[in-house]
């Protein structure tokens, strides 16, 4: 099952059954920007065709971090520019988990999504977000930005400050406890929720799980402090 929720005027989020994901539209008036693209290029195909029954602006893509499920997607965006961390390429390239979730996926009796996760194309970014930067859809600006280490060593987030959302990647998630895996950085992760909260965002729309407020985030962080996730 899939669909699109309203976050806010001309943003929106698209829910996955599938690892609970959430990827992300913002729509202004000349462009319009993705946020993530999936696990596979099948999955990246329907979410591409589920954008367009909402927009036909061009597309930029960014994509917040090197987790199959986040970039796998990006050829069925072919031409849209595509914005990451310098540091999330080589990670891309690496496909480092690509083959321990194609297992995962053979092992649950799905073999035909895990040769999809096998099979997938790696799109390499074309633009480089070390810090910060803004980008002007036409009477709405994003910024994408790096809050310092956490979940990789190279996420990114989307702030569309306009409505006070903040696309958070796998910064935050909802309905599970924050995934800390071999390339994250647990004692830095809460400094950059800290930043994410500096932000003053009423709604925190997280990588995998519903969107959320401040508060979540918040406990979040708490948690993420006190080792208890």
């Amino acid at each position: 099952m899939s669909g699109w929720i309203g976050v806010a005027e001309g943003v929106h989020a698209r829910r996955y059954a599938a690892l609970d994901q959430t990827l992300g539209l913002v729509v202004g008036h000349t462009r319009a920007l993705v946020v993530d693209t999936g696990m596979h290029e099948e999955h990246g195909a329907e979410f591409a065709a589920a954008v367009r029954e909402l927009t036909d602006l061009p597309l930029t893509v960014v994509i917040t971090h090197a987790h199959f499920d986040h970039f796998l997607g990006t050829a069925a965006f072919v031409g849209a520019p595509v914005y990451a961390h310098p540091r999330c390429a080589p990670a891309m390239l690496e496909r480092a988990d690509v083959g321990k979730w194609a297992e995962h996926y053979r092992g649950q009796g799905d073999p035909e999504t895990g040769e999809r996760i096998a099979r997938a194309r790696v799109v390499p970014p074309t633009h480089e977000v070390p810090d910060r930067l803004d980008i002007d859809l036409g009477g709405r600006r994003v910024r994408l930005l790096h809050p310092g280490l956490a979940h990789t060593d190279h996420d990114l987030a989307v702030h569309v400050p306009d409505v006070g959302v903040v696309f958070a990647g796998d910064l935050v998630e909802q309905g599970a406890a924050p995934s800390v895996g071999p390339d994250a950085h647990p004692a830095r992760w809460p400094g950059a929720l800290d930043v994410l909260l500096a932000l003053r965002p009423e709604t925190v729309v997280p990588g995998h799980g519903e969107p959320v407020g401040p508060r979540f985030v918040a406990a979040q962080r708490d948690a993420l402090s006190a080792g208890s996730t």
